[in-house]
């Protein structure tokens, strides 16, 4: 699964986030083809590198070039989405990213979502910023997306409803439930675009999370502070356990048997065993008032896992069943047959990815085989594993 990890070490807007992932490999031809498709005339796009505190950064800046709407509402904004050729995803992502900068305005200002004049954040700019970011996530194939604590800074900020706390109110109802930490920083860093981007589409806020590094783009913001570089790090990677998130399912039935006569255990497994279980196995374990008990546990596919539950139930003395569902990885496998002196013999081998991780002769062959020659099974199984080997070595395999 791939995954962007936004680093808002000092600062986190929709120019900054924009910039950043462009940094990270989304060409700019395509970001404004894709653009093109909001059928919003009157701005333009521009980019530039530029280094701050000696790191090299991307910079975007949205230029109105034609007269606009001074405000719109949220349901302009889905006009706009809804008349676009935009691929479903984008769409529906942007939309969401404006409900969310909705309901924080209309909590600050005491109104409805419906009822919210954007005006900064509905301005063109806003609207090329937040549409931009999620085309750019579809094409840098982002599936999650991580965000680091939000820095939270001080002072005033003037916009169109006057002089306002930094952070801006809208920001603070944004950032609700989110992990926040003090700046000595005097201005805006984190813009209640910035804000509602991560808010709707980061599913976890915190250290970055284990991966595969692939790259890393940094997004500059416009402002310069004395202590802090005022740029946002977009990193991306395939998340570690990708692989395990692939992995089938598979439940784990368990339960505890304290006055189950051992010799019905034989017929138990085999009887789990023919109705699907994937393995039994038996552990010895001591229960309440020092009573000693057998943990019985049964891998199941999840189809089958139902069944052999009621056969606990019958076959058993228990009066409940446990079960957990788990995923498990599974080694490919395949058999190859070699010749021993005590005849064929077949070889269960694993690979992984491709290649071989294990060999080992096949149990029921090793016995049939050392029953009939009236041979140690030790012998048997030795005898086959260095024929394998020997026909490894001589390229037969």
């Amino acid at each position: 699964m791939r995954i962007a990890y936004f680093d808002c070490f000092c600062g986190l807007s929709g120019d900054m986030t924009l910039g950043a992932l462009i940094a990270c490999g989304v060409e700019e031809e395509y970001l404004r083809q894709q653009l093109a498709r909001l059928k919003l005339p009157g701005w333009s796009l521009q980019t530039q590198p530029v280094s701050v505190n000696g790191i090299g950064a991307t910079d975007v800046t949205i230029t109105q070039t034609e007269p606009q709407s001074a405000h719109r509402h949220l349901s302009d904004i889905a006009a706009i989405l809804d008349n676009s050729d935009l691929s479903d995803g984008v769409r529906t992502k942007a939309l969401a990213i404006f409900r969310r900068l909705a309901e924080a305005e209309a909590r600050v200002h005491q109104t409805t979502p419906d009822r919210v004049h954007f005006h900064e954040v509905g301005a063109l700019d806003a609207i090329v910023d937040v549409v931009g970011t999620c085309i750019a996530l579809e094409r840098l194939g982002v599936e999650a997306v991580h965000c680091a604590p939000l820095p939270m800074s001080r002072g005033t900020v003037r916009c169109e409803h006057g002089v306002m706390p930094v952070p801006v109110p809208a920001v603070l109802e944004l950032a609700k439930g989110l992990p926040v930490y003090s700046v000595d920083i005097e201005g805006e860093i984190v813009t209640p675009t910035g804000a509602a981007i991560v808010a709707t589409l980061a599913e976890q806020f915190g250290p970055m999370p284990t991966m595969t590094l692939r790259t890393a783009g940094y997004g500059a913001g416009k402002k310069r502070f004395r202590n802090r570089p005022n740029l946002l790090r977009v990193i991306l990677g395939e998340r570690a356990d990708a692989l395990f998130s692939g992995a089938p399912e598979i439940m784990a039935l368990e339960t505890n048997l304290d006055d189950f006569s051992p010799q019905f255990y034989e017929e138990l497994i085999e009887r789990l065993m023919t109705a699907g279980a994937l393995d039994v196995f038996l552990t010895p374990i001591q229960m309440k008032k020092g009573r000693p008990a057998t943990l019985l546990r049964v891998l199941a596919p999840m189809e089958t896992a139902e069944m052999l539950a009621s056969l606990l139930f019958t076959e058993t003395t228990t009066l409940g069943v446990r079960f957990t569902p788990m995923r498990r990885l599974c080694l490919e496998r395949e058999w190859k047959s070699v010749e021993t002196a005590y005849g064929l013999i077949r070889i269960k081998i694993g690979r992984w990815q491709g290649n071989e991780t294990t060999a080992a002769p096949e149990y029921e062959d090793v016995k049939a085989a050392a029953r009939q020659h009236n041979a140690p099974l030790k012998a048997v199984y030795e005898a086959a594993l260095a024929a394998y080997r020997a026909c490894q070595r001589d390229g037969n395999h």
